[in-house]
């Protein structure tokens, strides 16, 4: 408790500290930097650890915490050249119902069409925009100031994952990122769950689009439409009886209640598997979701609520009433009582220190982002704020010791060169061929977080592979600019230029033993340089942070 007060004071006091076994030594200003803008950034761009040592560490995470005011046109031009954001989810929706209407007519006159690509103009139009969604992540994280906002876009992303391949995902999804978990990503944690509860994205991902009370029954205007909906045959409603149902308008009743939603609700997004509920409490939360649906693609696909399909009876979560009479103000209320519940502050403050100091967080992290949940009610900055000011961040033993994740290994890497990339989906392609394809984890729990997920040695060999190419200028669509790394008149001069730019001075003296042997015999300067550096970008010292 002591040791953790006197770090406390010298942080505040702006002097970073790193714990060594039997005593507290102090970071040097450089060695902060690279610290920060490895875990709250996507790496350094060349010369930044140096801008950001001489502003001040603190004073870089402070302005990070408030994103808002941090200029970004760059990124806003970059922007602008891709074409999915130009699309509203009215629009993708309604693209996505003509898909599915040229789907049908493929099949109705061919039979084993379900079984060939679909190359139709329309159909590969929706690829493409969700190829390039995919870049656009890609080109964020690597271009944008707003540092500390991109990682925390990706860690909701996670968090509240969805599945792009999922029928009327693919077309939901780009709405989805952009305004929900980036509209919310740095605000109060209640806006953000509330938020995606009502994200048509989310209710189709886990299927509660179609959760309605048992005997159910719609209105006549609804029975009277052929509803083509998300992703699968229509689910209609008994036509009136004057009408004969065709092979294109069959019969089916309501589903009834699906408890997808609701579990994955109290396991993943709140409270957490051990977060003290049970079976019945599931059941009860679907019961309050019944009727939280989707508009049809032709009416833009937005959300929308049944009240014909709610459940109206009374209910009870985690010993809490819920009184019938109340429709969808029972989901909002149970979000709100999800979100501030202590289960779900320590669930959620637990995964944050994962991300941002250990695979297996100190208590001591996850007790002060606790506190900082219950005095701000929720405010992720402040909650941030908290896990950057404690000891445990700048511990040694919490120092460099995460290994990145694919996405982190490619956009840290297209930093450290100063890559410009372009609209094409080359380096999302990377990203996917190292194990992470965008948006395209099938289970709800998200891409995971933890080093043994990542490090194999098929996969350490993939990422240097995909840095030798990415520093010989080989991955088309990307430029990169080795001229930043400085131009050595030596081998030694080379090998010590790249462990200043690229790795902070953290090279071992194995490493640059190696990069000696490999550099012997080669004569051209700019061959040397990108051998070098993907040698560098590959190895062990830039694969963690």
């Amino acid at each position: 408790m002591k040791t953790r007060v006197l770090l406390l004071i010298a942080i505040v006091a702006g002097w970073p500290t790193v714990v060594g076994a039997q005593h507290a030594a102090p970071l040097t200003p450089q060695d902060s930097a690279l610290h920060v803008l490895n875990r709250l950034a996507y790496g350094p761009r060349p010369g930044e650890i140096e801008r950001v040592a001489r502003a001040g560490v603190l004073r870089w995470i402070a302005a990070q915490l408030a994103p808002d005011q941090i200029d970004d046109q760059i990124v806003a031009r970059r922007e602008r050249e891709f074409d999915v954001l130009k699309s509203d989810r009215g629009d993708l929706a309604r693209l996505y119902a003509e898909v599915q209407r040229a789907r049908q007519e493929r099949k109705r006159m061919d039979d084993t069409a379900a079984d060939k690509p679909d190359d139709s103009p329309i159909a590969l139009k929706g690829r493409r925009f969700a190829a390039q969604f995919q870049q656009l992540a890609v080109v964020r994280a690597a271009l944008s100031e707003r540092q500390l906002y991109e990682v925390m876009v990706d860690f909701w992303t996670n968090h509240f994952n969805v599945y792009f391949a999922k029928g009327a995902d693919r077309f939901l999804t780009p709405d989805y990122i952009e305004h929900t978990i980036r509209r919310h990503a740095m605000g109060a944690f209640e806006d953000l769950l509330i938020a995606t509860a009502q994200s048509p994205a989310m209710l189709f991902y886990l299927d509660n689009w179609e959760s309605v009370a048992p005997g159910a029954t719609p209105p006549q205007a609804m029975r009277l439409q052929a509803r083509p909906l998300f992703g699968r045959r229509p689910p209609l409603f008994p036509p009136p009886r004057d009408r004969v149902p065709t092979d294109s308008m069959r019969q089916r009743a309501p589903r009834g209640i699906n408890e997808n939603y609701a579990r994955e609700l109290l396991e993943l997004h709140t409270l957490g598997v051990d977060g003290g509920y049970d079976q019945h409490d599931v059941i009860e939360v679907a019961r309050i979701f019944t009727g939280w649906s989707i508009k049809r693609p032709q009416q833009g696909g937005d959300f929308e609520f049944h009240d014909w399909a709610h459940d109206t009876g009374d209910k009870q979560v985690l010993g809490v009433e819920f009184a019938r009479g109340h429709g969808m103000d029972e989901g909002i209320r149970l979000l709100k009582l999800l979100a501030n519940h202590p289960a779900t502050m320590h669930h959620v403050s637990r995964k944050l220190c994962q991300r941002f100091v250990n695979d297996d967080p100190p208590d001591g992290c996850v007790d002060d982002a606790v506190a900082a949940w219950q005095r701000t009610h929720g405010d992720i900055r402040e909650v941030l704020r908290a896990i950057f000011q404690g000891p445990d961040f700048w511990a040694a033993t919490n120092v460099r010791t995460k290994v990145k994740t694919p996405l982190e290994f490619v956009v840290s890497a297209m930093r450290a060169v100063a890559a410009e990339p372009d609209t094409s989906p080359r380096l999302a392609q990377v990203v996917a061929r190292l194990g992470e394809p965008l948006y395209l984890h099938v289970a709800p729990d998200g891409y995971p977080e933890r080093e043994d997920a990542w490090v194999n040695s098929g996969a350490l060999l993939d990422r240097m592979n995909a840095a030798m190419a990415l520093a010989a200028g080989k991955v088309q669509g990307v430029t990169v600019a080795l001229d930043s790394i400085g131009s050595a008149a030596d081998t030694e001069a080379l090998i010590g230029a790249i462990d200043d730019r690229i790795l902070g001075g953290t090279m071992s003296q194995n490493t640059k033993q190696v990069l000696t042997r490999q550099l012997s015999g080669i004569s051209d300067p700019m061959q040397a340089r990108a051998l070098a550096v993907g040698l560098a970008l590959g190895g062990p010292e830039f694969q963690r942070q």
